[in-house]
């Protein structure tokens, strides 16, 4: 997305797009970009065996940057790992070192599809600071890294002075942090010429540390970008559900629950989510902004949003099993093709509740026990007014009781009052 291309500039584009908070000085990283190609670089600590959507954000802006022919390093913190950030309520509960690598190793193999390792002179790389942190001694950092550090400043830092402020305080570990971090950009410089650090704007006093240091030890004014923090139309923070952070393991978070995650956007962020974390055309998104003014209730751009974003991180295939779990869990589908892990997530995401096979729980009993009734009356109802389904077929009798051959998988029913409401249940036991 440089001039060259005849597109938009890859600043103007990142602006467009929402992913600009902050920058030391964007006139002169303009200036750089257009002089040539410009190494950069984005941490993210193992401090979860996965990474998650807020990493996401990152490793497609690095991306960004290389399509527009710069060269991005990924950089995995296997030293800062073993810290941690300082959080502004708590200290942070230190890993052991063997589970920290073992978290270095799954992050990296997450990150490498976002990124072209084999571009050429543009490829990424891929590091990890415990390779150059490992070997140096708390005698030679404190000369070298420490001595360029004023503590006024870092006691300025949100997080450290809110801790400050608190009953249990911060301990030195955490509090050096900030020094680990800028240790990285004075590496990666030395290394590899990197001059421009990006990452999430709550990070923006540690990127402007590294500046800083490097400018003190190397004489040289490097450059540091600020991605917002992307929130809900509320304001909160955004990446969270009831059942916990949106991660991209799919053993953390299934497809499924990662396709509905997004396809439950908000009408006003819809747009907002589709710039930032999509390769979709200024033109596709703005017509898909049009749409859900207009037509709101069609969810055009959600579903674009969803597709685009679970294909990235899950593959094309993981679409179409979300699309059709998502049709046939409401009668617009067949539930028996549906394997059994889609099937299990989809459940997983709608009411339910586990019944013995032994006690042959009836339809009432389902509706009742799924909440999909108030109570056993209102069961009835349902039943007599010709709303009760069972996998998507009408249930008329009020003592209707499955047989083996209607679980799905051995396991599962789907039940259904009316067209919107459904619910899970699973049968236990022999």
């Amino acid at each position: 997305m440089t001039a060259s291309t005849g597109g938009p500039h890859l600043l103007d584009d990142l602006a467009w797009r929402g992913l600009i908070a902050q920058s030391t000085d964007l006139d002169a990283l303009r200036r750089d970009l257009d002089a040539g190609m410009v190494t950069l670089y984005s941490g993210i600590d193992p401090t979860a065996p996965s990474a998650h959507i807020g990493h996401l954000l990152q490793w497609l802006t690095l991306a960004r940057f290389q399509r527009a022919g710069h060269r991005p390093i990924a950089l995995v913190g296997g030293a800062t790992g073993l810290i941690g950030d300082p959080k502004p309520t708590s200290e942070r509960v230190l890993n052991d070192r063997e589970v920290v690598s073992e978290w270095v190793d799954k992050l990296g193999a997450q990150l490498r599809p976002f990124l072209d390792f084999d571009a050429g002179e543009n490829a990424a790389l891929l590091v990890n600071n415990l390779d150059w942190t490992e070997g140096l001694s708390a005698l030679d950092f404190l000369r070298d890294v420490g001595k360029h550090f004023r503590v006024g400043r870092m006691l300025a830092k949100e997080a450290v002075s809110r801790r400050m402020e608190s009953d249990e305080g911060i301990s030195y570990a955490e509090f050096s942090y900030q020094l680990l971090q800028s240790y990285d950009f004075l590496e990666l410089h030395r290394r590899y010429g990197c001059t421009l650090q990006t990452g999430g704007s709550d990070q923006w006093g540690n990127l402007t540390a590294g500046t800083d240091l490097v400018h003190r030890v190397e004489g040289r004014s490097l450059h540091a970008l600020g991605t917002p923090l992307i929130t809900k139309a509320d304001g909160t923070k955004f990446g969270k559900t009831e059942s916990g952070t949106v991660w991209l393991d799919p053993s953390m978070t299934s497809p499924y629950a990662f396709y509905q995650f997004w396809i439950q956007a908000e009408d006003a962020m819809v747009g907002t989510y589709l710039r930032a974390f999509t390769w979709l055309e200024r033109e596709e998104i703005e017509e898909l902004e049009r749409l859900t003014e207009e037509k709101p209730q069609a969810r055009e751009a959600q579903r674009a949003l969803a597709r685009a974003v679970t294909a990235q991180v899950h593959g094309q295939q993981e679409v179409e099993r979300a699309e059709a779990a998502s049709r046939a869990l409401f009668g617009r589908g067949e539930l028996r093709e549906l394997d059994a892990a889609t099937l299990a997530a989809a459940v997983a995401e709608i009411p339910s509740y586990t019944a013995e096979r032994s006690e042959h729980p009836t339809i009432v009993d389902m509706l009742v026990g799924t909440g999909l009734a108030t109570g056993r009356g209102a069961a009835r109802r349902t039943i007599a007014e010709g709303g009760a389904y069972v996998n998507n077929a009408k249930i008329e009798t009020e003592d209707w009781a499955p047989a083996d051959g209607d679980l799905l998988h051995g396991r599962w029913l789907v039940l259904r009052r009316g067209k919107r409401n459904a619910a899970g249940v699973e049968l236990a036991g022999a």
